[in-house]
């Protein structure tokens, strides 16, 4: 590197500075080439492939070169440079850009005026003692214009001329010596760093194809979800509607049917009995019905309503009894939504609760506390009855064993606390916020809670079985 610095000080003999490795800027440059005419303000496009061979290191790789005007080199695609001065013989270090394989020369060569010309020598001296020497000459081929990148080309079509060779090197009207020799910064290799390789970004591409196909997945599926709760709902409104005009009134009307019959037998009459006892399981029908009317109505699916038909049907339980009935309801208890399945069996909870309390406990008091807890929900029921020892409960007792797997079916739990004489306290409680896995269930079509070993019963079923006798050990 030393001889070039030296020949930029004494310009009037560069071959006074001395070489290194046989190595001189001016040692091994070609002819002065260009394209077939020449014109003012032209613009000449050159390239050449050379190859260096494998298994083979390099010790030195330098270029020099100039064009009358101006230009800029590539290797490789890669822009090492421009010069705009053609009494300056550029200088360009390429050994660490250089590795076995072929290579790809292009310059990109500007005459403003009068004569165009390039002149270009490498050198690469290998380890072994070889030399690949490439110079300007015929080989070179001249691109057209307008072609698209052709830096990067590893093979010239057979429509690129070759290069025409305009003079040898110290020829008129060129220099014999350059006035300046300059060396041009040495480049290091672009580092490629995993993330900016092919394979990294195809798969990357997949992998975000995957996920935005998923994304839509989801989204078609989370709209199609919607539209059926929309059409759920408005379903379980007409049904509700039906129940209520349709079977109600007509099981209102049998029963004043019956009432009226009543009125009219004598009052030790066994028909008469017969009939006050169909009135009555008439009037139970329709309380039943009340309940499914509660339950299947949409409009009804709140945390708001729900506390306030427990405590109407505590009230009304509790009524026939000696049992008094306090209540603990949330008074900021809101409107949020409270799904089906959610109120319909924690509501069979309860009653299977009261049922319990009336049958066994002996209790004269009883609260029902209502409550919500971030994102829980709370129901207490607690007596001051004679209590029991839960060690000495008998599987299926008490109905026990019920509640606690219906809670366990909503992703909720079943508490109960009893010691005899210090009457029992039962606390249920249930998340209201869907269960992300039965939610990415119901998404991609699964079943959820998934079927028991050697029972497909489902326990919705199950719940109406229990419904049919809350009292049922």
């Amino acid at each position: 590197m030393q001889a070039p610095m030296r020949a930029a000080e004494n310009p009037g003999n560069p071959k006074a500075a001395p070489e290194t490795d046989n190595i001189s800027p001016t040692n091994g440059l070609g002819s002065w080439i260009w394209a077939a005419q020449t014109f003012d303000r032209q613009t000449c496009q050159f390239w050449r492939e050379f190859e260096i061979p494998s298994a083979t290191t390099i010790v030195h790789a330098r270029l020099a070169m100039t064009v009358d005007d101006e230009f800029e080199l590539y290797l490789d695609g890669r822009n090492l440079g421009r010069a705009a001065e053609w009494r300056e013989l550029d200088v360009f270090d390429l050994k660490p850009l250089l590795a076995p394989g072929k290579h790809v020369l292009a310059v990109k060569a500007f005459n403003s005026a009068w004569y165009g010309g390039m002149i270009l020598g490498m050198r690469v001296d290998l380890a072994d003692g070889r030399v690949i020497e490439v110079k300007s000459d015929k080989s070179w081929r001249v691109v057209p214009a307008k072609t698209w990148h052709w830096e990067t080309r590893t093979r010239a079509p057979d429509s690129w001329p070759a290069a025409k060779i305009i003079a040898p090197y110290g020829s008129d009207p060129w220099w014999t010596v350059p006035v300046r020799i300059d060396m041009m910064p040495t480049l290091q290799p672009i580092q490629v760093y995993f993330w900016q390789t092919g394979w990294f970004q195809i798969l990357l591409a997949s992998v975000c194809g995957v996920v935005i196909l998923i994304s839509l997945r989801l989204t078609a599926q989370v709209a199609l979800h919607r539209k059926e709760q929309w059409l759920l709902q408005g379903e379980r409104a007409r049904i509700a509607r039906d129940i209520h005009d349709d079977i109600g009134a007509r099981m209102t009307q049998l029963v004043l049917h019956g009432e009226v019959a009543q009125s009219d037998l004598p009052a030790q009459s066994e028909v008469r009995g017969q009939i006050e006892e169909l009135c009555h399981e008439a009037r139970e029908l329709l309380s039943t019905m009340d309940e499914i009317l509660w339950a299947v109505n949409p409009q009804r699916d709140t945390l708001r309503d729900f506390s306030s038909y427990v405590c109407n049907y505590a009230q009304a339980f509790l009524k026939r009894t000696s049992i008094q009935c306090l209540f603990e309801v949330d008074p900021e208890m809101s409107a949020a939504a409270l799904a089906l399945p959610l109120r319909r069996s924690l509501l069979m909870a309860i009653k299977e609760t009261l049922n319990n309390a009336v049958k066994y406990s002996q209790a004269t008091e009883l609260r029902v506390a209502i409550h919500r807890q971030a994102r829980q929900l709370v129901v207490v029921v607690q007596d001051n009855g004679k209590g029991f020892d839960p060690a000495t409960v008998k599987p299926g007792r008490h109905g026990l064993g019920n509640m606690a797997q219906r809670m366990k079916e909503l992703g909720g739990s079943c508490q109960v606390t009893s010691q005899p004489g210090q009457g029992c306290r039962v606390e249920l409680c249930v998340s209201l916020a869907q269960p992300r896995r039965y939610l990415f269930g119901r998404l991609w079509g699964m079943k959820w809670p998934p079927q028991r070993n050697g029972n497909s019963r489902n326990p919705r079923a199950q719940h109406a079985e229990h419904a049919d006798d809350p009292g049922k050990r």
